[in-house]
């Protein structure tokens, strides 16, 4: 049996150590976008994936020692990332949160707003086509302005020449504007 100095020991030991440092630190970071892609699996939210793979290493660190391959490392990392996933799903499932953001409130409550001004003056239009319109402008409006037909197949389905079928639309139009800009001037 070989007796070494004390020292000698020490600094093999503190070798082996050091190793087994690097080692785990090295394999981590190679295997982290993996462990990233295993996290994504169970967590939506990419900051509480890389919390988990944070944790894990701190798990990991003070094993360091008895870690003896990198396929240990590997497994080992793998088994508590995926357990500390499950762990964080299931937090999230007893306990739904949503992310705060103000400006998106703010966002919501404009575009929701504007849906609603947007509907009402829609309705307006419709009621104004409905009363206002006579029921062969209506028609060549909706076949216009809705459903994208030109004025000749209009014209020649409705039996009218394409200038008539323009000058309707035309005057359709003008009694829609000038009796939304009545309203808008009453809402004023």
């Amino acid at each position: 049996m070989l007796h070494l100095p004390v020292c000698f020991v020490y600094l093999i030991e503190s070798n082996k150590r050091q190793m087994n440092e690097e080692t785990l630190i090295a394999t981590f970071t190679e295997l982290r976008k993996r462990f990233i892609r295993l996290a994504s699996r169970y967590i939506n939210n990419q900051d509480d994936a890389d919390d988990a793979l944070q944790e894990a290493f701190c798990r990991l660190w003070p094993r360091r020692d008895s870690i003896k391959s990198r396929q240990e490392v590997e497994a080992m990392a793998t088994t508590v990332v995926k357990n500390l996933c499950i762990d964080a799903w299931r937090r999230q499932q007893n306990y739904p949160t949503v992310e705060l953001d103000p400006e998106k409130d703010m966002e919501i409550e404009e575009s929701t707003e504007r849906k609603l001004e947007t509907q009402e003056r829609f309705r307006l239009v419709q009621q104004i086509i409905h009363s206002k319109l006579s029921p062969t402008q209506q028609l060549i409006l909706q076949r216009r302005e809705f459903d994208g037909e030109d004025l000749e197949t209009i014209a020649r389905d409705l039996h009218m020449q394409p200038t008539a079928v323009r000058m309707q639309l035309s005057r359709a139009r003008k009694t829609i504007r000038e009796c939304y800009q009545k309203w808008e001037k009453y809402e004023k």
